[in-house]
């Protein structure tokens, strides 16, 4: 399990949730394109989700936890699953589609579960249309930081795999050994 694969893609993932720890523009983070990274390149599906999670957890761990939590997991967890549909092609045009289907699931789920908290808008539906509206602005950096991430996750590790064929998932042998 330890394999330079496996180290590798954990280190990606862990210093893109490192990234959620110095100064950004607000909503400009890692987190969609960890999830779809890790969906897509992780053999094992428990890994899959276990380590994105992980370095969520960890990071939140020193941002601080929030009482929005439960969404922001649970639309996380929902983008692993689209990686997963990722795994057979990785090709840009899929990664940035699937991005942004990313993009507008968090968006979605994280400002629906704004509103029926009540905390912040009336749960009616003037206070629905004023919650999505209000995070409108969000979205754009939502989506740019999804979009810069996925290309420098996906991108980078494909790179890497065509420098150093250890990390392929697949490595090929060698002629004349078995």
């Amino acid at each position: 399990m330890y394999r330079p694969r496996f180290i590798v893609l954990s280190g990606m993932i862990l210093a893109a949730a490192a990234s959620r720890l110095v100064p950004h523009l607000p909503n400009f983070t890692p987190l969609a394109a960890m999830a779809l990274f890790g969906g897509a390149h992780f053999a094992d599906k428990r890994v899959a989700f276990g380590i994105p999670l992980a370095a969520l957890l960890l990071s939140d761990a020193v941002i601080g936890f929030h009482s929005g939590l439960l969404s922001v997991y649970g639309s996380f967890a929902l983008i692993v699953v689209l990686g997963l549909r990722l795994k057979s092609n990785r090709a840009m045009l899929p990664v940035a589609g699937t991005a942004l289907i990313g993009s507008c699931l968090f968006f979605v789920i994280t400002n629906f579960a704004v509103w029926a908290s009540g905390a912040l808008y009336p749960v009616t539906l003037a206070g629905f249309v004023d919650c999505y509206v209000a995070a409108i602005p969000f979205f754009g950096n939502t989506l740019a930081g999804d979009a810069f991430y996925a290309a420098v996750l996906f991108g980078g590790f494909a790179l890497a795999e065509k420098r150093w064929p250890i990390l392929a998932e697949t490595v090929p042998m060698l002629a004349g050994h078995s």
